[in-house]
């Protein structure tokens, strides 16, 4: 997989940065935070991200689940810093969106991750207006490491 674009790894192409902190479970036997770690990491990141856009999670008739996940590593992770992981909207379809984030630690890229949501319900037509308003106002910003 070719390195990210240096806007991918900028934390200010996203609009949507928290800390969180890693735990000594997600250590594999070198010392490193292990892969499984990572998706986790990001998981709880992407789904923190999705509460904030409002509709999933939320019992209304609409309903999303991830269709594709990919992490790219570019670094080790270490315990017990914490992640610094930006989000953001970097394409938005008839029924799905992609989020895409960034994990920092000490300053550096350490992954990237791109997710593919897929709208399952309601069955016919496209993502709702008010949602496509919410996940455009959280559009990446691609020229800010340019």
């Amino acid at each position: 997989m070719p390195r990210p674009a240096p806007y991918r790894l900028d934390l200010a192409s996203y609009p949507v940065r928290e800390c969180v902190p890693t735990r000594y479970q997600d250590l594999d036997a070198m010392g490193h935070i292990n892969n499984v770690a990572f998706a986790a990491l990001f998981e709880t990141a992407r789904v923190r991200f999705n509460w904030q856009l409002g509709h999933i999670n939320r019992d209304n008739g609409f309903r999303a689940v991830v269709a594709m996940n990919a992490v790219n590593y570019l670094a080790e992770g270490s315990f017990p810093a914490d992640v610094e992981i930006a989000t953001g909207i970097g394409r938005i379809g008839n029924r799905s969106w992609d989020i895409h984030a960034v994990m920092h630690q000490h300053g550096r890229a350490i992954a990237t991750c791109d997710t593919v949501l897929v709208m399952t319900d309601p069955k016919e037509g496209g993502i709702p207006d008010d949602f496509r308003a919410a996940l455009a106002g959280k559009l990446m910003n691609a020229t800010a490491a340019d």
